[in-house]
């Protein structure tokens, strides 16, 4: 009965990503950069493509998203690790904690169900291009958009409201930058079982979903794409699709690399490092993986700037 009490501790210290006094100010500089990079690389991105008519398609429809979901993971760690940095006293509520948790945990698996729904859309574009505007209409897009958002929430509800169950019994300094689940498990004095349990099955369920959709979705246009009688065909074909082939690697290899790894294996300064990795440095990275290797960004992008240079 013990357990429930979660809410004796009514804040956390968070550690940060270095305990050495004397890089704060120097990983401060760099993280604003990051983080400011971030913002406008991911906000402009998603500008762009509203304010573009040649890129009102549903490729650049879930790219606006994902996008805005680089941009809201950033948002959800970085402020508060940056004021960290200056700060004496490092603390976040308890209250505050759930929150950023929660709000990293639905951000995180709406992108990774958006990279299943970009690869839906890529199958349909190289495997039924003369049904393609039929196949994947509006309606179909908002249905495939609600979905991700909803997946996302349902699971970081489910991981949230089991994070609740857990108490602290006066520890509590977080080994982290952020409230990440495996901290906060391996900080709680109560039985972790059943979230370990959730964020396996919920991990397998989403992972899995969302690799095997884009698997199956590459596996056709891969045998689509060498079926072609052009070499140009394919070549142009594989690079449509490089920048998210890329940005899947990046995310889903992280984020396997962090939660389905023995927990033997687990070793926070090196969890920190990875953290960084998907929370900031991935985010940071998309917006030039969709820009410098996709020509009808670049387009729509010079066509902005020439307008705004010379609006008549």
């Amino acid at each position: 009965m013990m357990e429930i009490n979660s809410t004796a501790v009514t804040e956390f210290i968070l550690q940060g990503f270095t305990e050495y006094p004397k890089l704060q100010n120097s990983l401060f500089l760099i993280f604003l950069v990051i983080y400011l990079w971030i913002l406008l690389g991911n906000l402009g991105m998603v500008v762009l493509i509203r304010s573009s008519p040649q890129l009102e398609t549903p490729m650049y429809f879930f790219l606006q998203h994902f996008s805005l979901m680089d941009a809201c993971i950033a948002s959800t760690v970085a402020p508060k690790m940056l004021l960290n940095f200056l700060a004496k006293r490092k603390t976040i509520t308890y209250g505050g904690c759930i929150v950023q948790f929660f709000l990293f945990c639905t951000f995180t698996d709406v992108e990774a169900f958006l990279l299943a729904a970009m690869a839906i859309d890529r199958y349909v574009a190289v495997c039924k291009p003369l049904s393609y505007t039929v196949i994947m209409s509006r309606s179909f897009c908002l249905w495939l958009l609600w979905g991700a958002y909803a997946g996302g929430v349902l699971s970081s509800l489910i991981h949230t409201c089991a994070s609740l169950r857990l108490s602290y019994c006066g520890r509590n300094s977080i080994n982290h930058f952020f409230c990440d689940l495996a901290a906060l498990m391996a900080l709680a004095c109560s039985d972790t079982s059943l979230n370990e349990l959730l964020l396996f099955t919920f991990g397998i369920l989403v992972e899995g979903f969302n690799t095997v959709t884009i698997a199956v979705s590459y596996s056709f246009i891969i045998i689509a794409v060498v079926k072609m009688p052009s070499s140009g065909g394919r070549l142009k074909t594989f690079s449509t699709c490089a920048s998210h082939l890329t940005t899947f690697a990046l995310f889903h290899g992280t984020i396997l690399f962090m939660y389905f790894r023995p927990k033997s294996s687990f070793f926070m300064y090196t969890d920190k490092k990875v953290s960084v990795f998907y929370t900031l440095i991935i985010p940071m990275l998309n917006p030039l993986i969709y820009s410098l290797r996709n020509a009808d960004v670049k387009g729509a992008l010079k066509r902005l700037l020439r307008k705004a240079i010379n609006p008549h």
